[in-house]
């Protein structure tokens, strides 16, 4: 075993030498990240408009946490909520709609908000015209329009909209709001240079009070929490150890002899033995603490074997058989020869025998049963 070891600690070291070499020389590849992420700077996340809005002094930062954690005395935030990847729970929705009614507002910016805060939506088809309109009647050029429409309800007001209906629109919730805007891309790196796409998004900032309060960009629905791999949470030297630790601890257990896959079924549990009967008789004479009769088979087996091997009659009592028993039970001490057919007589005779009695006499048959058979 210590030679199986020794040869394979230079293999081991030789295989951690190769995956240290190849961490450090391979290409680095680049970051994939998910679209509409504020740390994203591919043309689908949203890194331009945050890091403008830091610039401009806002007081802004990221939220990845549950709702459940939002402040609960501060009033006057802005979450903004950029096409979210799954529609939050009916817990974490009741959490969002208390941020708001706290005096709070919630910019949610999605394809299709349906089943969103009890939001409304109609499928419209293609847009007919890249022009949108708010709230005073000034105009803006688009390239990027949903193919979804809002139906607004009565006290709510609506911020921008086309000749197929509404695009934005703001409603109260308690001391807060909430702004609903069906035009996500507007907001992307790769768009909002775009036509008249960055004056539009200011505009859905503005009337959430984005110059005043403070901006959270909500990342809990981009995955927040539980979003982040391994390979991000951890450092590549502390994976790289717990792969040696894999490797060393697999070759041990492989070198213990540990046994890997399925349990192999015993052949007792399979095959039926010729001896079943004998177990049987054994356990019912156990069990009735019948200790004299099976020494009495026992002994008449032996003097049986007497008589088959040497030619010892059976009818001779147990008394007459030390002369010849002595005779070729050389490895048997005289002694013990006269003590046992001494002792055989007078056990047999009893009327009743102890389980202790019965074990040692069982033994001692049976040392004289393997004498004979022996020879």
């Amino acid at each position: 075993m210590k030679l199986t070891i020794k040869r394979w600690i230079p293999l081991v070291g030789l295989l951690g030498v190769f995956i240290v070499i190849g961490v450090f020389l391979s290409p680095e590849k680049l970051k994939e990240y998910p679209a509409y992420v504020s740390e994203s700077p591919s043309p689908t996340g949203v890194k331009a408009l945050y890091t403008y809005l830091e610039n401009e002094g806002n007081a802004i930062s990221r939220w990845s946490l549950s709702p459940d954690r939002l402040s609960r005395k501060e009033s006057g935030q802005l979450l903004i909520m950029a096409e979210p990847f799954t529609v939050p729970d009916q817990e974490e929705m009741e959490e969002y709609e208390d941020f708001m009614r706290r005096g709070n507002t919630i910019l949610l910016l999605k394809d299709n908000p349906k089943g969103m805060f009890d939001i409304k939506t109609e499928m419209i088809d293609s847009p007919i015209l890249p022009l949108v309109r708010d709230g005073k009647g000034n105009t803006y050029e688009t390239d990027a329009l949903s193919g979804v429409r809002l139906e607004e309800e009565e006290g709510d007001k609506v911020l921008l909209d086309d000749v197929d209906g509404t695009i934005a629109y703001k409603t109260d919730v308690g001391q807060g709001s909430l702004i609903v805007s069906t035009t996500p891309a507007w907001m992307t790196n790769g768009s909002i240079l775009e036509k008249d796409h960055l004056s539009l998004i200011l505009l859905l900032l503005k009337e959430g009070g984005a110059e005043e309060g403070t901006i959270l960009f909500d990342e809990f629905l981009h995955g927040g929490e539980s979003g982040a791999s391994l390979a991000t949470l951890y450092p590549q030297w502390l994976l790289l150890l717990l792969l040696h630790s894999a490797i060393f601890i697999l070759l041990g257990l492989w070198m213990q002899g540990k046994r890997f896959g399925g349990i192999l079924t015993p052949r007792e549990e399979m095959v039926r033995f010729s001896d079943e009967r004998i177990k049987a008789l054994s356990a019912w004479y156990l069990k009735g603490k019948q200790y004299r009769a099976s020494l009495l088979i026992q002994a008449d087996y032996v003097r049986l074997l007497f008589q088959e091997r040497w030619g010892i009659p059976t009818s001779k009592e147990w008394g007459d058989l030390k002369e010849p028993l002595e005779r070729r039970l050389q490895t048997v001490s005289e002694k013990e020869i006269a003590s046992f057919l001494t002792g055989i007589k007078g056990v047999l005779n009893k009327e009743r025998i102890s389980k202790q009695e019965y074990v040692m006499w069982s033994k001692r048959i049976e040392l004289f049963r393997k004498e004979v058979e022996d020879r």
